[in-house]
């Protein structure tokens, strides 16, 4: 990697830094924040699901958050951006505030978060002055890659050797992450200083409602759904049914990182090859599978029929990895989006529309998921989940291959 960031300009390598320092950041308070909601809080299920709604309500407010700040550049909501995940991050770090005030900091950190994705993207790509687009971008993602891979090394030998802790007064891992998002927030000073045209992107809230688009839009709803039982009760099986701690989540996630360095660009091959419908039917599929096995075992752990050692647990890490590179998929849905644009300039609002029942669905379905988990049992939140993934295949059906184009350059 260093080799290939040799000859690039000082701006260049400024936004390079700024990527790995918010992965790596990101990757010491985000990645691990459902441990530190165990063993600091001793959540149930129901309360998991709960606090999804402070996390994921940004992502439905980040869209007229980011139009009503236009006026400014978009360095500049980044730095904002950057302060708010500082003080949401720091404040759990050094303090362990009740449950409720928790929620507060949670959300104040989560919008800094939502408020920053899109306005990466716009800068990194604005910094880009010469025809490799691809190129550049593909660099963007292997350096977040790496870093990303390095805090998952940090989480794994901080909780594994006693450095790290979320029962200790102080939570020394988000302090650190605290500590490396400034350290972001100054080299976009710096970025600043040495660009000469401020950036601006276009910030207006536009959203598309168009029926040729109305399976794109149940594709984004689905999505909304299944990642959200990935990201919430993936996880909290391992730790509320296997007591698993960080270190061991940090250790599948570094496999899961390493195998889609070699999986997604697999993946942009595949829809070359086979084309979008057959990729939607894999995609849907996969899913299906996923959550049927996962159900079965998370059944087994729960009422003691299966062991949690041995083979019931390896299978349970491999479903774990698998479940995380699936999320890899998503560009599928960017690249059919693409295929059945009505005109060029619908992408972009029709993106922000489908971010924004993303987030809305996942607030509804976490929060249902911690009731069925405590009514009835973890099983039936998978087993939900897969039945609900049918209509995905529905969608793969309805897909037609003669109005799919072949994009060899992607998203």
């Amino acid at each position: 990697m260093l080799k290939k960031l040799k000859n690039i300009s000082k701006v260049q390598l400024i936004y390079y830094l700024i990527i790995a320092f918010t992965a790596l950041g990101l990757g010491l308070s985000n990645d691990v924040i459902s441990n530190y909601f165990k063993d600091a809080y001793n959540i149930t299920a129901y309360q998991r699901g709960l606090i999804e709604f402070p996390r994921e309500l940004p992502g439905v407010l980040v869209i007229l958050m980011v139009a009503s700040l236009s006026l400014f550049s978009d360095i500049r909501i980044a730095m904002l951006a950057q302060l708010l995940s500082i003080i949401g991050i720091a404040t759990l770090g050094f303090f362990t505030p009740p449950f409720t005030i928790m929620l507060v900091f949670i959300f104040i950190n989560s919008l800094g978060m939502h408020m920053f994705m899109p306005i990466q993207d716009s800068i990194g790509m604005s910094l880009i002055k010469d025809d490799n687009v691809g190129k550049k971008v593909g660099q963007y993602k292997g350096v977040a890659t790496s870093f990303t891979v390095l805090a998952s090394m940090m989480v794994f030998i901080g909780f594994r050797f006693g450095f790290f802790s979320f029962t200790s007064k102080i939570k020394w891992i988000f302090v650190i992450s605290a500590c490396i998002l400034g350290i972001v927030f100054i080299l976009f000073f710096i970025l600043e200083k040495l660009i000469e045209q401020p950036i601006k992107s276009n910030k207006k809230a536009n959203f598309i409602f168009r029926k040729e688009y109305k399976y794109y839009y149940i594709l984004v709803v689905m999505w909304g759904v299944q990642k959200q039982i990935m990201i919430v009760y993936g996880p909290w099986v391992l730790i509320e049914l296997l007591n698993k701690r960080a270190d061991t989540l940090a250790i599948l996630s570094i496999i899961g990182s390493c195998i889609g360095v070699f999986f997604i660009p697999a993946v942009g091959r595949w829809i070359d090859k086979f084309g979008i419908k057959k990729l939607l039917y894999a995609d849907a599929l996969s899913f299906i599978v996923v959550y049927l096995v996962y159900g079965l075992l998370s059944s087994g752990f729960a009422t003691g029929k299966l062991a949690t050692i041995g083979i019931p647990l390896f299978l349970a890490y491999m479903i774990f990895i698998f479940d995380k590179m699936s999320t890899q998929m998503g560009m599928i849905r960017t690249i059919y989006l693409r295929s059945i644009a009505v005109k060029t300039s619908d992408i972009t609002p029709t993106l922000s529309l489908g971010l924004s029942l993303d987030h809305i669905v996942s607030i509804m379905c976490a929060y249902l998921g911690g009731i069925i988990w405590s009514l009835w049992g973890p099983q039936y939140i998978f087993f939900l989940a897969a039945s609900l993934s049918l209509v995905n295949l529905y969608v793969a059906s309805k897909v037609k291959d003669d109005k799919v184009v072949r994009l060899r350059n992607g998203v």
